[in-house]
């Protein structure tokens, strides 16, 4: 095989994958350019620092007002959303079987003798300047 022709192909190898790593970059921006323009009132949605809040205001070219909780509005740039949250059904609750109660140990009549205090360490605070305790 002539050397002449090598570095051509292993220049070409190299280029495919750049070039379509490209393309996929710039497919996933236009997704997310079309979803961020797309937006309308009462979509839940979340930003690229991850809030997750409800449209109330889409009117603007550059940003949206989103609430965040009940009665506080913030506004964001539309380049920070960065995805919708698709709503699915709700989730039934599990059901508690009902079961007899457990058993319980009866009580010792004769407590046993109370724990001595004297072995304690004082919780005293002394005049030092970070307030540990005395020991």
């Amino acid at each position: 095989m002539d050397l002449s022709l090598l570095f051509p192909l292993l220049i070409l190898l190299l280029f495919i994958p750049i070039f379509l790593s490209g393309r996929r970059q710039r497919r996933q921006m236009a997704e997310t350019q079309a979803l961020q323009q797309s937006l309308e009132n009462g979509d839940v949605v979340v930003t690229t620092s991850g809030l997750r809040g409800t449209v109330i205001d889409a009117s603007y070219e550059d940003t949206v007002d989103l609430e965040i909780a009940d009665g506080v509005v913030t506004t964001w740039l539309r380049a920070a959303i960065r995805e919708k949250v698709t709503h699915h059904d709700p989730v039934e609750e599990p059901t508690v079987i009902d079961s007899s109660p457990a058993p319980v140990a009866p009580a010792d009549p004769t407590p046993d003798a109370s724990p001595s205090l004297d072995k304690a360490p004082s919780l005293e605070k002394d005049d030092s300047a970070n307030g540990s305790s005395r020991n």
